[in-house]
């Protein structure tokens, strides 16, 4: 059979949780207020090891019904406004990678919801895909531990995993400097045509953002880790349609170093 080859698209979103007791999933989801960013900050982003190519600055609409203006470059969006707060990674090499923050000892008992409320459902195959992902976390001898939901509640979560429209893959956000895990992971409806192993890949591989592991080459290394990857590690941007959704002994190595 043709291996098949997609691509992640990976959203990592730079942003930050805020205290509420209410929170609707907005479906607007078009980019808007295109500019140019300035030549510190490209400067900024290639210290950063975040690709320089085709980047603008966009105003992008958020949980919640607002909107915030990002850095967007490539798969990646960095909140404007939050763009000094990240220090300049150490240690580059092509090993495993984490991102300048991770989930601090305080957040580590992590309440994920996998939402059921309208058209940002989960579908079916979601559901079951989200279980083995969060089991596979579950399974490593660190000091992380998921405890899964389903429902509506947001306020109760600490990482809301939801449904939005477009092709095969998902986005999230990366860990706080406060220490807390990205709060969003959007699974893209695409990704419910492949296989439950799939969509299981893809949350697993949103989960490593959302606490703090980084696409190999970029970001920080984890010393410890090794190159090459005794297997492709489940953070690579672009996947098959006969992966197994598995961590591999690379991934487990990098978290439990981590955790």
């Amino acid at each position: 059979m043709k291996k098949l080859k997609l691509m992640i698209l990976c959203i990592v979103v730079a942003m930050y949780s805020s205290s509420c007791d209410k929170e609707e999933i907005n479906a607007e989801t078009s980019l808007q207020k295109t500019i140019e960013p300035t030549q510190e900050q490209l400067d900024k982003l290639t210290s950063m090891q975040v690709s320089t190519d085709n980047v603008t600055i966009e105003d992008i609409p958020i949980l919640g019904g607002s909107k915030d203006t990002y850095l967007v470059a490539d798969d990646i969006l960095i909140r404007v406004s939050d763009l000094a707060k990240y220090p300049e990674p150490e240690g580059i090499d092509q090993k495993q990678y984490r991102f300048s923050f991770i989930v601090a000892p305080p957040y580590r008992n992590i309440r994920i919801l996998g939402y059921t409320g309208g058209g940002f459902a989960l579908t079916a195959k979601m559901r079951t895909a989200l279980s083995w992902a969060v089991a596979n976390y579950n399974a490593l001898p660190n000091t992380l531990n998921f405890n899964l939901a389903f429902g509506t509640n947001t306020a109760a979560a600490d990482i809301i995993v939801y449904k939005v429209n477009g092709s095969a893959g998902g986005s999230a956000s990366i860990p706080n400097p406060s220490g807390q895990p990205g709060r969003y992971i959007r699974i893209n409806s695409g990704t419910d045509a492949f296989s439950t192993n799939v969509n299981e890949h893809v949350i697993g591989h949103e989960i490593g953002h959302s606490i703090g592991m980084a696409h190999p080459g970029t970001g920080i290394w984890i010393p410890g880790t090794p190159f090459p990857p005794s297997e492709p590690s489940i953070m690579q941007p672009s996947f098959s349609a006969s992966v197994d959704g598995e961590l591999t002994p690379s991934d487990k190595l990098a978290l439990n170093i981590l955790y």
